[in-house]
């Protein structure tokens, strides 16, 4: 298992350096009402789902997602330019399980792991930062790509760029919708294992999907059923959205938890 890519890989050409520790957020949220400015949602189905995503270009949301090795969560909130993600994948039976807690706040940075499995003995000077919050200095992050936030991508997930591999979509009721997706131009996904992709080959290109929007036309939910593929067995792709234009911002860690980033830590993510 490549824990790069396991890991912060699933960050790269997304979002942030940064945070999920205290996030919580729910894609049961209960989303906005309506206003009565609020865009009509277009009746075809395709254009619907198409257009559900552009309200995350105001970056200011939560998001969740849960997959066949990794649940998690966050927050993207662009007035204060911060954000929050929160991820645990595998399992200490595994060859590596990892729990993270990301924040990024401005230009400051911080992240929280926990290696299982025998993983850990691979990387002793994790134990020692054990429940800390480890500041990144910026210069050494700097040509780190996964330690960048990209102020031009602000959903992690990009799943605008997912929605755009819808292939076939019908309407199954307000605010419902099923069909079939085609992941294979949107494998660098933060949803998606590029090695699963891969090893889906065409089957990759006509997946079932549904989705829902809210009142207001805006993606609340999206689930794309993966067949078995090479390794992995058959799984659902779960990521939902809420909290639209409610955001509050990320908050920095105590400072009693923060401590400097070790050598080991950047050199993960190389």
């Amino acid at each position: 298992m490549n824990i790069r890519r396991w890991s912060f890989g699933f960050l790269a050409a997304t979002l942030l350096v940064p945070g999920l520790a205290a996030c919580k957020s729910d894609a049961a949220e209960p989303a906005a009402a309506p206003s009565a400015s609020a865009p009509a949602v277009p009746a075809d189905p395709k254009e619907a789902l198409l257009a559900s995503t552009k309200e995350m270009a105001k970056g200011d949301f939560t998001f969740t997602l849960a997959g066949a090795e990794l649940t998690g969560g966050g927050l993207v909130h662009k007035p204060s330019n911060s954000a929050q993600l929160t991820m645990k994948m595998g399992d200490a039976s595994q060859d590596v399980s990892m729990e993270m807690d990301l924040i990024y706040i401005d230009s400051e940075s911080w992240v929280k792991m926990e290696i299982g499995g025998a993983m850990a003995a691979m990387v002793p000077e994790l134990a020692k930062n054990k429940g800390k919050y480890q500041h990144l200095d910026k210069t050494k992050a700097k040509e780190i790509k996964d330690l960048q936030l990209d102020p031009e991508t602000l959903d992690p997930i990009d799943s605008e760029n997912l929605v755009k591999g819808v292939t076939e979509v019908q309407k199954t009721g307000e605010g419902s919708y099923a069909g079939k997706i085609d992941i294979s131009a949107a494998a660098e996904s933060v949803a998606l294992d590029e090695d699963v992709v891969k090893a889906l080959g065409a089957q990759a290109k006509a997946l079932p999907f549904t989705a829902k929007l809210d009142p207001q036309g805006r993606l609340t939910e999206l689930v794309i059923s993966v067949p078995a593929a090479g390794e992995t067995a058959a799984h659902d792709i779960k990521i939902g959205y809420a909290g639209y234009g409610a955001g509050t911002g990320a908050q920095k860690p105590p400072a009693d938890k923060v401590v400097e980033a070790s050598a080991e830590t950047y050199e993960m993510f190389k």
